[in-house]
């Protein structure tokens, strides 16, 4: 009996542990379905404030790009401030002499002069601009087979429906490192060159 309760009480801690640290504890970023069809989606967005950083994009956040961006949400900004964490971390790849990034968005309640100044010169705030994208959601880890994979499909998918699709794609991961691959969110967004 002993046992019984010491399992059960286990997974109500580990499960309580899961829900504080995983995507759902966290503001993301909002956005409304245009369409929807099983992975695919065409979404709107509204402008998104971001603070980002220079990002090697198969780095996973290990040239230190991650980190960065978390001191500046802990308090490493010109007020001290502490920023809340949202989700989804934005990427991109190098594109020519153009370096990857990564973003973290501000949470909507920061307005503009309400943002917090990096300190580090190597963190800066920027603006998604809002508009329409083809999004296609997929799990497990993100690297940069997976997201081409993904992107393949995503324009195969937009060409179909003559949808009009920007050269760049860019990629979102909406949980920590820990969660295990089968359960991870992952997308790529690619900006629709005419809207719907």
């Amino acid at each position: 009996m002993i046992y019984i309760a010491a399992v059960v009480a286990l997974l109500v801690v580990g499960g309580f542990g899961w829900k504080l640290t995983s995507r759902n504890a966290y503001e993301s970023a909002s956005y409304s379905v245009l369409e929807s069809d099983d992975a695919f989606e065409i979404r709107e967005y509204p402008d998104l404030n971001l603070a980002i950083t220079q990002a090697e994009f198969d780095s996973q956040g290990d040239d230190g790009s991650f980190m960065r961006l978390f001191r500046y949400i802990d308090g490493n900004n010109a007020q001290q401030q502490k920023v809340a964490m949202t989700t989804p971390v934005f990427m991109n790849s190098r594109r020519k002499d153009v370096p990857g990034q990564m973003g973290f968005v501000i949470p909507q309640k920061l307005k503009e002069g309400e943002i917090p100044n990096p300190d580090n010169a190597k963190v800066q705030l920027s603006e998604r601009k809002g508009g329409q994208f083809a999004v296609i959601r997929f799990s497990g880890r993100m690297n940069e087979e997976t997201v081409r994979q993904a992107e393949q499909k995503l324009r195969a998918w937009a060409a179909k429906k003559d949808l009009r699709l920007a050269d760049e794609a860019e990629y979102a991961g909406y949980d920590p490192p820990w969660t295990p691959g089968p359960f991870r969110r992952n997308e790529v967004h690619i900006r629709l060159s005419q809207s719907l």
